[in-house]
């Protein structure tokens, strides 16, 4: 689960970085999780566009590239486990082990504005909206009320 949001928070419009902007962060974002081969940039960005997509984040571009991934089944540990010798094709297996498991419903985009990110919602009934109460949620809470008080004085 922490293997998907960190991919589908590779990309942080609040501080205006994206990790898959250079194919240098990218190979050392793949580095530092250890997770094989990097693989082609353009590949892993609609990857990142399917997945966020498939969140509810509009598409970027209107046909975007099949996102695909190499996945095996590894049966060394006397488990069945989905592995792979690349980057995507871990975050797809993560992505596809979630969707079976019943969690995918789970992740979200926090819906505040200028925020985005995604997130697992925990909440025993799925209604999380934000990414975080404390600032996210906080933030629109405020302003939210300001609108209101604001509605109410000039009535």
């Amino acid at each position: 689960m922490e293997l998907l949001l960190a991919f589908l928070n590779t990309r942080d419009p609040g501080l205006g970085t994206d990790v898959l902007d250079s194919a240098a962060s990218w190979r050392a974002w793949v580095a530092e999780r250890d997770l094989g081969e990097a693989g082609d940039l353009d590949e892993v960005r609609a990857v990142r566009a399917a997945l966020r997509h498939s969140l509810g984040e509009p598409r970027e571009r209107p046909d975007p590239l099949p996102a695909t991934g190499v996945i095996t089944v590894d049966l060394s540990h006397g488990v069945p486990t989905l592995a792979s010798a690349e980057a995507v094709g871990a975050v797809l297996g993560a992505a596809a082990r979630l969707a079976v498991l019943g969690s995918w419903e789970r992740f979200k985009l926090c819906q505040a504005e200028g925020c985005g990110s995604a997130f697992y919602d925990r909440s025993r009934n799925r209604s999380r909206t934000w990414c975080s109460m404390q600032v996210c949620g906080n933030r629109e809470k405020a302003r939210n009320w300001r609108e209101r008080a604001r509605a109410l004085s000039i009535t």
